[in-house]
């Protein structure tokens, strides 16, 4: 880089947008180096919609996980204009911005972009709204897709680690068609919400690679085929017809701010607007962790681990291995935990008592860090528990949405704290199953990077070090992905040539930020042969499976519809 680019990328500036689960963030990033300038958070003013539909009262069945796509937009409105102020920069200066979504977050739209669940005819039916990625009520339709694709043979399957997740856009496309028709036929673009928010900037609808590749079963070979579509559902076959087989690569150019949006934004008018993207994905460009070999991690309510390879392989219960999935030139693999931070958050909201709630008040902490506090004094089994991480299902490696959690060795001397970190020890060992699996197949993974909410956690990430029995590093950002975006948008302005390159001045991370302690991994590894016998007891991979947590999972939905 000559010292007058150097000097122009100084005074240039890029915005990254990351739409998570609860809440958006911008960040405004120099270019030349990545110096976080200013951020602004905003909260979606719904939420998660899991029990009703606003404003209707129609309820919700079980595992129903919808939002809003205003509370998108006001993420625009108000986060974007706010990181502005914050970082006190000349809007004119900013030369691109980019967008990052949770995915498999899937929306039915008119041609022109409008979401079905904003007309008013479709308003108070729950299959025009857009499906979280944690909507898990479609696991009978995917249960479908896997038992046909498995009894044709279809090739694409193995890429898919051999298995369909609810989650994704086939299986949320089908319950539409099976459970309101209606809404099908009026469906003409079923979209991901990592693409809509990039038309709801630009004006114009387009693809990205990432997520129809991951999401959207779409390989260099297509989508699958009509016949294999009809097979699922007669009313199926043109269903690809409503997606798009025109994709733009990761840090492409997608088209200018339109008016209307520089408005809700405060950028001019036809700023560089880059390609969509899933917000694990661009987190590798924050980390500056593009290169074979290192796995990142990002860790929030749930899990998702990305990784890029030079070898192309079929690893059990991934998500998906694409072509330039995270860059360009290189396979991209992808694998995940349903829940991580969000069974740290849901055992503090309803099994912890009121005495342990004032004791963290006294002491000015909450009640999470009153709870590692006491944990971390235990040396390791100490507690005599082990548990299985499935309160959400399991992603990777069983690619099972009907699975729920379990705990065993609870007895009357079991304190909070003691569970506490047994639930926390049962993500490590999640994510040590998903590595090995990696490494298994012929991919292994050199370098484990975390990065998300979760990483502030010191115990855990020590835990994850132990029974990983790999040193942890860490991006140093707290905004992973927004800075990711940022680095993209900077490519998609013309910055820099290519991700990679963006990245590596851009993105950094803390390398072997905690390393393991083999006393205490020799432990873990008794414990995670526990873990690894229960994990496949329950989920029916051995002693020819108990099958009671899909009873008890049938058993609940009956009874509630």
């Amino acid at each position: 880089m000559s010292a007058n680019n150097q000097a122009d990328l100084d005074r240039q500036y890029a915005v990254g947008i990351d739409f998570g689960t609860l809440s958006g963030r911008a960040v405004v990033v120099r270019v030349s180096d990545g110096e976080e300038l200013g951020s602004a958070v905003h909260t979606y003013a719904h939420g998660v919609i899991e029990r009703a539909l606003p404003g209707t009262g129609v309820s919700l069945g079980p595992s129903w996980a919808l939002q809003s796509p205003d509370d998108w937009r006001d993420v625009l409105r108000h986060a974007v204009p706010g990181a502005l102020a914050a970082a006190g920069v000349d809007a004119a200066d900013v030369i691109g911005v980019a967008t990052d979504f949770t995915a498999c977050t899937v929306l039915p739209t008119l041609t022109d972009g409008t979401p079905l669940c904003e007309l008013d005819e479709f308003a108070d039916r729950p299959h025009s709204w857009p499906k979280l990625w944690k909507h898990h009520a479609a696991q009978p339709h995917a249960d479908r897709i896997n038992e046909i694709a498995g009894r044709r043979r279809e090739a694409w399957l193995g890429r898919y680690g051999g298995k369909i997740s609810s989650e994704w856009e086939f299986a949320k496309g089908l319950q539409v068609l099976q459970e309101d028709p209606l809404v099908y036929a009026r469906t003409d673009r079923w979209i991901e919400a990592a693409d809509w928010i990039v038309w709801e900037l630009t004006g114009t609808e387009s693809r990205n690679v990432c997520t129809a590749g991951y999401k959207g079963i779409r390989t260099e070979d297509g989508y699958p085929s009509p016949a294999y579509l009809g097979e699922l559902d007669a009313g199926f076959v043109t269903f690809t017809d409503k997606l798009a087989t025109e994709l733009l690569p990761l840090g492409a150019l997608a088209g200018g701010l339109t008016e209307r949006a520089a408005k809700w934004t405060g950028l001019p008018v036809g700023t560089a607007v880059a390609a969509g993207n899933v917000d694990a994905h661009v987190t590798a460009a924050a980390a500056d962790a593009t290169r074979p070999g290192q796995m990142v991690a990002i860790m929030g309510t749930s899990t998702c681990h990305v990784m890029s390879s030079d070898q192309l392989a079929e690893v059990p219960g991934m998500c998906g291995v694409v072509q330039g999935g995270i860059v360009e030139g290189l396979w991209g693999y992808e694998a995940g935990q349903s829940a991580v931070g969000d069974i740290f958050g849901w055992f503090v909201d309803t099994c912890v008592p009121a005495a342990y709630e004032a004791e963290a008040q006294r002491r000015g902490l909450s009640v999470h860090s009153y709870l590692e506090l006491l944990a971390a004094d235990q040396p390791v089994g100490a507690h005599g528990l082990v548990a299985l991480d499935w309160h959400n299902g399991n992603r990777s490696i069983l690619v099972d949405h009907d699975l729920s959690a379990v705990v065993v060795g609870q007895t009357l001397g079991t304190r909070p704290e003691d569970t506490y970190r047994a639930l926390i020890e049962s993500t490590a060992f999640g994510a040590r199953r998903i590595v090995e699996a990696f490494e298994k197949a012929g991919v292994p993974v050199e370098e484990f990077i975390v990065a998300g909410g979760l990483l502030k956690n010191r115990l855990l990430m020590q835990i994850y070090a132990d029974v990983l029995r790999l040193p942890i590093s860490t991006v140093t950002s707290d905004q992973g992905p927004a800075l990711g975006s940022a680095i993209h948008a900077a490519v998609a302005a013309g910055a820099y040539p290519d991700v990679t390159t963006a990245s590596a001045a851009m993105g950094r991370r803390i390398t072997s930020a905690y390393v393991p302690d083999s006393a205490r991994a020799d432990v873990y590894d008794r414990l995670y042969a526990e873990y690894h016998e229960l994990h496949d007891h329950f989920a029916g991979e051995a002693h020819g499976g108990t099958g009671v947590l899909h009873r008890l999972r049938e058993l609940r939905n009956e009874v509630i519809g």
